[in-house]
């Protein structure tokens, strides 16, 4: 099961403006040179989550785009199927409603699948994009505690002549 690339990349855009909701207006341009996507799918898919109410855009100079509520108010489930026209894989093919015309095999799987698809928009829905900003400042900015760097590392003390960098030269005495 997996979310379309439209899908991850609105949420991947959705997290940059969250990072930086305190910066006013961020331009797609901007958007598109830090994640990497080009600025022609982004227009598209901030359109798209424009008329979901999920984004606000301001024109002229300085404008861009910001989100349209706190970001606690907005879950990955709304990003997704703001931007996402065609519906989850398993309802679009075999999520059919069980019928006796069909084998007993089909319908378990429509059955499993269909259960899948709620249990996969129960979780999406229970993820705010404030809980993505969250988790991005513990595993991007999160020090390391300096008895576990000295576990990993050890004690290092320079050495007289030997350099103390990466991959440096090291100077042999007396040479």
């Amino acid at each position: 099961m997996q979310i379309a690339t439209q899908g991850r990349l609105a949420v991947l855009a959705m997290l940059d403006l969250a990072l930086r909701t305190d910066h006013g207006p961020i331009a797609l341009a901007t958007i598109g040179a830090r994640q990497k996507i080009s600025l022609t799918y982004l227009e598209s898919l901030f359109a798209r989550l424009r008329r979901r109410g999920l984004v606000r855009s301001t024109r002229g100079p300085g404008g861009g785009y910001g989100l349209a509520c706190s970001a606690a108010e907005i879950t990955v489930a709304d990003i997704v199927h703001a931007v996402d026209e065609s519906g989850p894989p398993c309802t679009r093919t075999a999520a059919q409603p069980s019928s006796r015309d069909h084998p007993p095999g089909q319908r378990i799987a429509s059955d499993w699948c269909a259960d899948l698809e709620r249990e996969l928009a129960q979780f999406l829905a229970s993820v705010s994009l404030h809980d993505l900003v969250l988790q991005h400042d513990r595993r991007g900015t999160a020090p390391e505690p300096a008895s576990v760097r000295a576990a990993i590392i050890g004690d290092v003390k320079p050495q007289r002549g030997v350099g103390t960098a990466p991959n440096a030269v090291v100077s042999v005495p007396g040479s």
